[in-house]
């Protein structure tokens, strides 16, 4: 879906993108990328390495100029008036920003100056913050002695010293186990709830299931689907049939067979079968007997519906990872 010229998003979008542009050469980053986010919600940006996720947030947070298109925050013009525009947002990027030679109650009390706050709402501020994001027993520890999860933890915490009503989370999770990626995805839905706009970037498709009202997904600098999670899932119509195998070579004897039942995507040593406008249990009793043919044994098989995996895979053709690969962005930063 390529964008349009003219994007009119309603007033109460918090964040309206609306035809960017953004070249690298021979590089097309972003070629017209549009979506809105209305405020108090939360829009999942996805997309394979390359994408152009990263650079999009960059030109949305004022620290890339578009070549062409335009964008405001809170209906501010990134371009115009990036000073308004970066007092009203906050932003956590892909790697923590903090200062490792500094404490964590140092950094956040340091941008807490940055930002202009009054001392009092610092102190009640950086308290706030250390408590909810568990740091208070490392408040005095200088950063680089801390764990990548603990950095991130800080990173996020230091984005919201000011309160700001719009947040960019630019791959927020990434370095943390599970249990920090679950009390991360209930901070920022505490955040959401009291009607701060989230736009994030994420390589976890079940992170964007949880937070995200809306999913864009962008690829080779293009909006190629647009919904809410649930829609995406609908929009794919299919029951999947994942079936495992312990050898390699059964795997990719078994894709070649199974062509004859669904759309069959390999990974590794397991498939996935997508069965399209047909009965899962039918197509299942299908997919074995086929099987039995072609003397393969597999190690395992589930009927199951789609998730935003299947989806990704299914308008991507790649699976969803880190946006390294338009990190290159970053040599054009504005100075303003």
């Amino acid at each position: 879906m390529r964008a349009r010229h003219s994007y009119d998003a309603p007033m109460d979008h918090a964040i309206v993108a609306d035809g960017l542009v953004k070249h690298f050469g021979d590089v097309h980053a972003l070629d017209g990328v549009s979506f809105s986010v209305p405020a108090g919600s939360v829009l999942g940006l996805l997309g394979p390495n390359g994408a152009g996720k990263t650079t999009a947030v960059r030109v949305l947070t004022t620290l890339l100029r578009p070549d062409r298109g335009s964008a405001q925050v809170l209906g501010v013009d990134v371009v115009a008036e990036p000073q308004r525009v970066r007092a009203a947002l906050g932003l956590a990027g892909q790697y923590a920003a903090v200062d490792e030679n500094l404490t964590a109650g140092e950094n956040l009390r340091l941008v807490g100056r940055l930002t202009h706050l009054d001392d009092k709402v610092i102190a009640s501020r950086s308290a706030t913050l250390l408590e909810q994001f568990d740091l208070v027993g490392a408040a005095d520890r200088l950063v680089r002695t801390f764990s990548g999860g603990m950095r991130r933890r800080l990173d996020l915490a230091a984005a919201l010293v000011h309160q700001p009503p719009v947040l960019f989370l630019d791959e927020p999770t990434t370095g943390l186990d599970p249990q920090g990626r679950l009390d991360l995805w209930t901070v920022i839905e505490d955040l959401v709830a009291t009607g701060v706009t989230v736009l994030l970037t994420t390589q976890y498709l079940e992170e964007a299931d949880r937070l995200a009202d809306t999913i864009v997904v962008i690829d080779h600098g293009d909006v190629i689907a647009e919904g809410t999670p649930a829609e995406l899932k609908a929009r794919l119509g299919a029951t999947v049939i994942e079936v495992g195998f312990r050898e390699l070579a059964d795997a990719e004897r078994a894709a070649t067979a199974l062509a004859t039942v669904g759309a069959v995507s390999v990974d590794g040593r397991t498939l996935n079968v997508k069965v399209v406008d047909g009965n899962g249990a039918t197509a299942m009793l299908e997919l074995v007997r086929v099987l039995d043919t072609s003397n393969l044994d597999p190690s395992s098989m589930l009927l199951r519906e789609p998730t935003l995996d299947d989806v990704f895979l299914d308008l991507t053709g790649d699976v969803a990872t880190d946006d390294d690969a338009d990190a290159d962005a970053g040599t054009e930063v504005v100075s303003r």
